[in-house]
C-alpha cells in the first residue's frame, strides 16, 4: 500500500477518500496510515495530504446526500412499506435530523461501520447543506488526522498499527459516548429552562 499510494500521490489519496465516503466500504486507513508514512520520509506533505483526504470525504459524502435527497424519499414512500418503514418513520427521521442533524453528522463520520451511511438520512432528513459540510469536514478531518498521525508515528510496522488502530476505536467510542451523554444533558436542560419560561 505505501508503494500504491506513494504511486498515486495527492490525487490518488483524493479519490481514494471520496470512494470511502461514499457507501462502498473501503476503509480510509489503507490510505492515510500509508500517507503518513511517506511524509516521515519526506515523499508527502502533512498539510497537502490533509486538504485531500478531507476534500474527498466530504466529495463521497455529498454523492450519497444528494442520492438520497434526490431519490430516497420518492423510493421510501413507494417501496418502504416492504421494510416496514412508513411515511410517518420519514417524518419522525426529519424532525430528528431537524434538531439532531450537526453532531449526527459529526459522530457518523468517526463512528466505526456508521461512517459509509450517515449521508442517507441526513439526505433523506434534507439537512442544511452548509451544516451537513462543515459537521463531515470536522468528523472526517478528525479521523484522517489521526490515521496520518498513526503512520507518521508508528511507520510501517504492521503489528503496531493494528494494537494501536483497536486502541483508537476504543477510544473513539468512550469518545462518542461522552459526547453524546453531553449532548443530551444539554438538550434536556435547554428544554427545562424553556418550560420553566
Amino acid at each position: 500500500m505505501v508503494e500504491i499510494v506513494q504511486a498515486m500521490g495527492y490525487l490518488g489519496i483524493f479519490i481514494m477518500t471520496l470512494v470511502e465516503g461514499t457507501f462502498i466500504p473501503i476503509p480510509s486507513e489503507i490510505t492515510l496510515i500509508p500517507a503518513g508514512y511517506l511524509i516521515t520520509k519526506g515523499d508527502l506533505s502533512l498539510t497537502y495530504v490533509l486538504i485531500c483526504s478531507i476534500v474527498g470525504t466530504i466529495s463521497g459524502a455529498l454523492i450519497n446526500y444528494f442520492i438520497a435527497y434526490r431519490y430516497g424519499r420518492r423510493l421510501l414512500i413507494r417501496y418502504g412499506k416492504y421494510f416496514l418503514f412508513t411515511k410517518s418513520k420519514l417524518t419522525q427521521m426529519e424532525k430528528f435530523f431537524h434538531k439532531h442533524g450537526p453532531i449526527s453528522a459529526f459522530i457518523g463520520r468517526i463512528m466505526p461501520g456508521l461512517k459509509h451511511f450517515i449521508s442517507f438520512p441526513a439526505g433523506l432528513a434534507r439537512m442544511d447543506i452548509k451544516l451537513f459540510c462543515i459537521y463531515t469536514s470536522l468528523g472526517g478531518g478528525l479521523w484522517a488526522t489521526l490515521l496520518v498521525f498513526i503512520g507518521i508515528f508508528i511507520g510501517n510496522d504492521e503489528a503496531e498499527i493494528k494494537a494501536h488502530l483497536q486502541l483508537i476505536n476504543y477510544g473513539l467510542l468512550l469518545v462518542i459516548a461522552l459526547l453524546v451523554a453531553v449532548y443530551i444533558w444539554r438538550h434536556k436542560s435547554r428544554i427545562a429552562k424553556d418550560i420553566k419560561h
